[in-house]
């Protein structure tokens, strides 16, 4: 094992002509990457993924859930919301959150969106429990609102004629697109007159 030098590996590097190999428990010690999402083709810390999403944090960004300072870029230990671009923290972070939380109540804690949160968090071997057992937090209701999304356009005529809180699907006219920044107001696609193209928008105060 590259990490910790004993032997009885049971992983090997995926990328061509790389003879790296490691146990699974030294993968996060070592910085390599094993998805918990098929094909689970795992990567030693020279190879690993990294985050598709196009998003670096501004200066003195702080991790949401330690409130501590991330580095300047993202890296194995420092991790985005790939939704809002907006949400950083650390790897440490959102693994302990996330298993704290278990698959039903795990989302982005700025956004709250979970359709690309959570497939973007196992890929990059964030372990999602989905343990039967709810959150503490979920046997009382002093919490409800924390885990509601925005759900409404609030542009200041809303056109669509099916109502402020009508939603449709991604891409389309009347989709509800919530501003990137504070995921507190929304707008539909077609209310503030965004290209079917563009896959963010700010509101005023922002």
């Amino acid at each position: 094992c590259f990490v910790c030098g004993e032997s009885g590996t049971s992983i090997t590097c995926c990328e061509m002509d790389c003879d790296c190999h490691f146990h699974f428990p030294c993968a996060e010690e070592g910085g390599c990457i094993t998805p918990f999402l098929p094909p689970y083709s795992c990567f030693c810390s020279q190879h690993c993924l990294v985050q598709a999403v196009e998003a670096a944090p501004e200066e003195n960004t702080t991790c949401l859930i330690c409130l501590n300072l991330v580095e300047d870029r993202k890296s194995y230990g420092t991790m985005v919301c790939p939704a809002c671009k907006h949400a950083w923290f650390h790897r440490g972070c959102i693994q302990a959150q996330a298993l704290e939380a278990r698959y039903s109540c795990f989302q982005c804690l700025l956004c709250r969106d979970r359709d690309s949160f959570i497939p973007e968090m196992l890929l990059m071997r964030i372990r999602i429990p989905s343990r039967l057992v709810p959150p503490l937090w979920e046997n009382s209701h002093t919490y409800d609102e924390l885990s509601e999304r925005h759900g409404r356009c609030d542009a200041r005529k809303c056109l669509c004629l099916g109502g402020r809180e009508r939603q449709r699907q991604r891409g389309k006219l009347w989709e509800l697109l919530l501003c990137s920044s504070c995921a507190a107001e929304g707008t539909h696609r077609g209310c503030s007159f965004l290209s079917n193209d563009a896959d963010s928008w700010e509101c005023s105060s922002c």
